[in-house]
């Protein structure tokens, strides 16, 4: 864990991700930045993007390689086809879109071009979640992961850093399959280190623990960190892993969190009808009776009001106090 991650803690009693001394990072700079700088490298890969040079942090991408960058205009599903032909030829297509409008508009076209005929094209949810605050339900993408579970032969990766945000393009761009990169906007602080590495289908162990299990994903994980030490302030030892691969999904690290520990939470800014939450329940049922621990799974269930991210989080009961209470009511049923 890095030091940032081990010195986290709330400044207002538990809605805030970290204090005010602990640097946080928009994950779509560091998506832009390895992005040109792979593109430096390897002149296969091309951009393609729904009228979202801006949003999509396209622009020195533009500038530096102007015949590589596709701009489709508001045409998603369009968009996920060019990018299905482009990686036919031989290129690395990074399909770029606000997460909402490119799985939802052209989730036909990501099942049939990508999924089922397997080109190698890397999708880039951009401001996935709850990240366009008060624009709405119209533009937050709660549902993307319960949407591309359900198509098989398609990586889901959601990075919970700018290091592995930088690690999921370079995997992508260096062994190109159908792959979907959640790239946060919702600033972050980094909670892997340096020599921290992504593996595919792997979750990361962030911290050790045998009373309980908190696994997250994304903008959570850091929260589940500050929940931590705070269970550990009242005596419970909690285990924190890092959900960053969806799909493939590590199904030894849930059986052994279900054999090893008493409880697990899972937090996730997505619905929990179908995201990380319902794929580590179907593990947890397949097992024999002991194993069957108390999981309390924390997401979002309704459409969400107007807010701020930050308000959101806190509506949806996504803070770390929240993963705390979800914690000791899970131990207390064990």
């Amino acid at each position: 864990m890095s030091t940032e991650a081990a010195n986290m803690t709330s400044s207002t009693g538990g809605s805030n991700t970290v204090s005010a001394d602990v640097p946080v990072y928009d994950n779509r700079a560091a998506f832009a930045d390895e992005l040109l700088r792979l593109a430096r490298e390897d002149e296969r890969i091309v951009a393609v993007c729904n009228d979202s040079v801006g949003s999509s942090n396209l622009v020195a991408f533009r500038q530096e390689f102007p015949d590589r960058l596709i701009n489709v205009g508001i045409a998603e599903q369009n968009m996920v086809g060019v990018g299905a032909g482009l990686a036919s030829f031989g290129l690395i297509p990074f399909v770029c879109a606000a997460s909402p409008f490119l799985t939802a508009r052209a989730l036909e076209q990501i099942k049939a071009d990508i999924a089922y005929s397997q080109h190698p094209v890397i999708l880039c949810g951009m401001s996935p979640g709850l990240a366009y605050g008060e624009l709405g339900p119209t533009h937050h993408s709660p549902e993307d992961l319960s949407w591309l579970r359900a198509l098989p032969g398609i990586d889901i990766v959601v990075p919970a850093d700018r290091r592995q945000t930088r690690q999921a393009v370079a995997a992508a761009a260096r062994h190109p399959r159908p792959t979907f990169i959640r790239v946060g906007r919702f600033k972050v602080p980094d909670v892997t280190t340096e020599t921290s590495r992504l593996r595919r289908g792997k979750f990361d162990v962030l911290r050790g623990g045998d009373d309980l299990t908190i696994i997250a994903a994304g903008t959570l994980v850091s929260r589940a960190l500050i929940a931590a030490e705070r269970l550990r302030a009242s005596g419970v030892e909690a285990r924190v892993l890092n959900a960053a691969y969806i799909a493939p999904l590590d199904i030894d690290a849930i059986r052994a969190a279900a054999f090893e520990t008493r409880a697990i939470v899972t937090a996730e800014e997505a619905n929990v009808s179908g995201g990380l939450g319902a794929a580590v329940a179907s593990v947890i049922g397949e097992l024999p009776a002991p194993a069957r621990v108390p999981l309390r799974v924390l997401g979002m269930r309704e459409f969400a009001p107007t807010g701020s991210t930050e308000f959101l989080l806190g509506h949806f009961g996504l803070t770390a106090e929240d993963v705390v209470k979800a914690a000791e009511d899970a131990l207390s049923h064990g």
